[in-house]
């Protein structure tokens, strides 16, 4: 078999790899390994070729964990409306438990509430400004108009 064909075979397992646990890092390493295949192609040897994944993937690597950190996560979603609809989303709270969350009917099932900032619990209308798994993190409504 050629040591080309063991790269791609490398960089398709990392990418089943980073598909299956959704880690945007498997799939950089993948670019390294995909760029080793290129350098097999191309006639270097095997040294070369773990040195330009080794580089290739540390490089990719180091990019997106400098943009994650500048900008933010890739794959967070917890605050965009495009990726979670329920953002923005207007509920009713009758009750506030002692440890400001409560216990909400929303689309059918039953939530947890919790109450960002430092607004006093009451009863009244809450405007979801985020989810952190199953919780909705809630503001008063009109405190979102302003």
């Amino acid at each position: 078999m050629e040591i080309s064909t063991v790269w791609w075979l490398l960089t398709g397992l990392a990418v089943v790899a980073e598909l299956l646990t959704g880690t945007l890092y498997l799939l950089m390493v993948a670019i390294g390994m995909a760029a080793a295949a290129i350098a097999a192609h191309l006639g270097a040897n095997e040294v070369v070729q773990i040195l330009v994944a080794a580089i290739v993937g540390a490089a990719t690597v180091l990019a997106c964990y400098m943009r994650q950190k500048r900008h933010g996560s890739l794959l967070s979603g917890e605050r965009d409306q495009d990726m979670h609809l329920d953002i923005g989303e207007q509920i009713h709270i009758e009750q506030w438990d002692a440890d400001r969350s409560a216990q909400v009917r929303y689309r059918g099932a039953p939530w947890t509430a919790a109450l960002l900032g430092q607004h006093p619990a009451l009863p009244g209308t809450y405007r979801v400004v985020r989810l952190e798994g199953n919780r909705l993190l809630v503001e008063p409504a009109e405190q979102a108009a302003h």
